[in-house]
């Protein structure tokens, strides 16, 4: 899933191509994509685009009138520069926004069609689309404990809540928990003053590393190879491989389709995190979906 440091990467790519152009036309395929009705998609069409910005995992478009585009890539949403007037692609294509200058893509590759667009018309409306985080590299160190306190969750639900912190997933989670040397099983609650602030700054440091990384990576390209499993990553997706911090092998931990990633020589005193021995634990302290995931959908249920 496309987390903090890959959408400013898009929004990055996007800002000197479609900024102050006009949204000629928008095309859907895909009719699970649009989740709103009103307004409706084509009152954008012939607005100018003034805005491209970041609200948590959502990339806003804002345009002339105060309409917002919102648009929600989940785990194998894709952006793509192509063209004017390119066609949508048939197995995966959602949708196209149609510039004077090109066209952008919105595809989906998977058989479980998540993405999502938004139409909504305002700062409330955008705001209501929002799980309400806080951006983790624009708090300080107070605020962030504060959030982080709130619940008492397990390090990798806390950090991966968009009700708690915004932007981050899955894979980014890893990296920081790794960088941290804390455990993706530690309640938040157990950790003193120091291992908060450890977990802050490495928070911090590991995003604004990856944000600079992919600024480096695809320079004025359009990002064509955004992916959750980066070569350079230490921990995510290096089941097996060496730690580079210890040397030992990574483990993960697999439950409800998502996959955790840690070093038990750096995170977990040398001990292993079995899958059995955590189902219990991880259903209460694990959304049921990726939408709940996502929206803090049931947090709101069992309120």
């Amino acid at each position: 899933m496309p987390e903090l440091p890959e959408i400013t990467a898009y929004v990055r790519a996007l800002e000197p191509r479609v900024l102050g152009r006009v949204l000629e036309t928008v095309r859907i395929r895909t009719s699970s994509l649009l989740r709103t009705f009103d307004p409706r998609v084509s009152e954008l069409e012939g607005r100018r685009l003034t805005t491209v910005r970041r609200v948590g995992k959502r990339i806003v478009f804002e345009l002339e009138g105060e309409f917002l585009a919102v648009i929600h890539l989940m785990i194998a949403g894709r952006l793509w520069w192509r063209g004017r007037g390119a066609t949508i692609p048939k197995k995966r294509g959602h949708a196209a926004f149609d510039f004077p200058n090109g066209t952008l893509l919105l595809t989906e590759a998977s058989t479980h069609k998540r993405a999502s667009l938004h139409v909504v018309r305002g700062e409330e409306a955008l705001a209501a689309l929002d799980p309400g985080g806080v951006e983790p590299l624009e708090v300080d160190f107070n605020a962030f404990r504060k959030a982080l306190l709130r619940e008492n969750r397990t390090l990798k639900r806390a950090l991966t809540d968009p009700r708690i912190l915004s932007g981050i997933g899955n894979a980014h989670s890893d990296e920081i928990l790794l960088e941290a040397r804390l455990s993706p099983v530690r309640r938040t609650r157990q950790l003193d003053q120091g291992e908060l602030q450890r977990l802050f700054e490495s928070t911090r440091r590991s995003l604004s590393e990856w944000v600079e990384r992919l600024r480096t990576d695809f320079g004025y390209e359009f990002p064509e190879k955004i992916t959750a499993f980066h070569q350079a990553m230490m921990a995510h997706g290096k089941f097996g491989q060496p730690c580079p911090q210890c040397g030992g092998p990574i483990q993960r931990i697999v439950y409800g389709g998502r996959e955790t990633n840690y070093c038990p020589g750096c995170q977990t005193g040398g001990k292993l995190l079995k899958d059995r021995a955590l189902s219990k634990l991880l259903r209460e302290d694990w959304p049921a979906t990726l939408e709940d995931l996502e929206t803090g959908v049931e947090a709101r249920r069992k309120a």
